[in-house]
């Protein structure tokens, strides 16, 4: 099937009140980088799906990954801006695939884009969009529950670096 489809979103922008550098260290260690060895070793060897939940979990202490980390501040600055900002690829193989079984275009919002900058003050501010929306934009109530359930998590990531957010996913 080929067409298009406008769907509308909702960007969460959350003032952390914590600096800059402060935030940037709780949020990495409460969704830590993704350590592709443990999962690579499954179909290598083998092992079921349940060897890929088993390892995901040991690498996600709070259901969240980062598969990839830019931090645009050195080559930005170099144009003259003091904002710094990093950019992150953050979810959860196991949650992907429990949308991907119902529609591959799932993968089109999983990872989520996650966007940490400092503001004047040199705070963090952390923007997204609401997974939720961008999942229940495929129309399957099944993903959406799922992008419910994603945003639950977000908020809880949060709450472990320090920051209640759950009024922005309300």
């Amino acid at each position: 099937m080929t067409g298009q489809r406008k769907h509308t979103v909702t960007r969460i922008e959350i003032e952390t009140g914590m600096p800059y550098n402060d935030f940037v260290t709780a949020f990495e260690k409460a969704a830590p980088a993704f350590d592709p060895g443990p999962v690579e070793l499954v179909p290598e060897s083998g092992g079921t799906w349940d060897d890929v939940r088993a390892a995901i979990a040991v690498n996600a202490p709070h259901d969240l990954i980062t598969y990839t980390r830019i931090n645009a501040t050195p080559l930005l600055s170099v144009a003259g801006h003091t904002v710094r900002s990093i950019e992150y690829l953050t979810g959860n193989h196991v949650i992907a695939e429990s949308m991907f079984r119902y529609d591959p275009k799932a993968l089109l919002y999983a990872p989520l884009r996650i966007l940490i900058y400092s503001d004047g003050d040199g705070n963090a501010v952390l923007t997204m969009h609401k997974p939720s929306d961008e999942f229940g934009s495929l129309g399957i109530p099944e993903v959406t529950e799922v992008g419910e359930h994603l945003d639950g998590i977000v908020v809880n990531v949060l709450r472990v670096c320090g920051v209640d957010a759950s009024h922005h996913f309300a």
